[in-house]
């Protein structure tokens, strides 16, 4: 697949344009995402998907089309468990909800940049050694098997250790002043928990590509393939985050099809990696095949936890999102009273 240069500086500026125009319109005003909003946006960043994998398909072939398509659906399903670790995030912070859009926005943006870094280096190790697909493969079975098992990862409410060391490195302040990161008071520049939250759902979104990234390039080669098709997922996940009480709370057995999917995808790398570097004969996965193995095993997964719940309501209150807003419940306001500790610290230092 050839992708010129031309065609990333097109495909990089549509994507700025389309923040730039989701920073400028649609948060120019501040407010607080009702459902049916968010299900118009969540749309139509799908029928953007479609549309860019259709150009895909005729522009490079079929081949690289389904490539996209099967990128694109299996990152946004990964994508989903950012969601319920964003709000733990957001509530230990307290961010207002006037501005839980502008921080997923912002925050989405530093999370495409650093999975592209991450993006760049992953199909260097691919080109250079193809044993790398023998790490990769080993990576996603093990995540598979601890998706399986166990779904109940204890997020880190006050971000990340770079968050703290920022904390206690930059001079900060306690409340929100609007949208704004950095203020001035008193001739000196502090940041606010605006600042720190952004960065804290941007760096931590780093943690979770460490999954899906490989699960990707399980699918294909083409770094422009892996690239857009995370780019699609996050812009899109932003606008999920709001659909969360719907939907979402309903399919109760994603983890399950999740570590299915990612199972497969573990043994599509380690087929690929024996026909790379040895002559043992194995199946050839095809990505028309594993394509609709992603599709079929989503289905299944989503009709059999609709039918689930519907026989028995009460399964929603186990769900991962209930479990998400418990612990929300739980730390909400913790980084901010961290804050406040590390202020105090610096404070007695001084």
């Amino acid at each position: 697949m050839e992708v010129t240069t031309t065609v990333w500086i097109i495909s990089l500026l549509t994507l700025l344009a389309i923040f730039a125009i989701d920073l400028l319109v649609v948060d120019a005003r501040p407010h607080s995402f009702t459902t049916k909003e968010a299900a118009r946006w969540v749309t139509v960043y799908v029928f953007a998907a479609l549309i860019f994998a259709v150009f895909v398909w005729n522009y490079y072939g079929a081949q690289y089309g389904q490539e996209f398509l099967a990128g694109w659906v299996t990152e946004y399903s990964l994508s989903v468990d950012n969601l319920f670790v964003f709000i733990v995030l957001m509530a230990s912070f307290g961010v207002p909800a006037a501005q839980k859009h502008r921080v997923l926005l912002i925050g989405v943006l530093i999370a495409i940049v650093l999975r592209g870094i991450l993006i760049v280096l992953g199909a260097a190790a691919i080109h250079k050694f193809a044993a790398t697909f023998y790490v990769f493969a080993a990576f996603l079975f093990y995540t598979a098997i601890s998706v399986w098992r166990s779904h109940d990862e204890e997020p880190d409410p006050e971000g990340n250790a770079f968050i703290r060391v920022i904390e206690r490195v930059l001079p900060t302040v306690r409340e929100y002043h609007g949208a704004k990161s950095i203020i001035k008071v008193n001739g000196k520049r502090f940041i606010t928990p605006m600042f720190l939250v952004i960065v804290a759902v941007g760096t931590t979104d780093l943690l979770f590509a460490l999954d899906s990234i490989p699960a990707v390039l399980g699918l294909t080669k083409e770094p422009y393939l892996v690239f857009t098709a995370n780019a699609f997922a996050l812009m899109g996940l932003r606008q999920l985050y709001f659909l969360l009480d719907g939907l979402l709370a309903k399919i109760i057995y994603l983890p399950k099809g999740l570590a299915i999917i990612l199972g497969f995808i573990s043994i599509k790398l380690l087929f690929e990696a024996l026909h790379e570097t040895t002559d043992v004969q194995v199946p050839t996965i095809s990505i028309s095949f594993s394509l609709s193995v992603i599709a079929v095993t989503l289905g299944i997964t989503v009709l059999a936890s609709l039918l689930a719940v519907k026989r028995d309501p009460s399964l929603v209150r186990d769900s991962d999102l209930n479990q998400a807003l418990e612990e929300s419940r739980e730390h909400r306001g913790e980084a901010l009273e961290h804050l406040d500790e590390i202020n105090r610290t610096n404070n007695n230092e001084r």
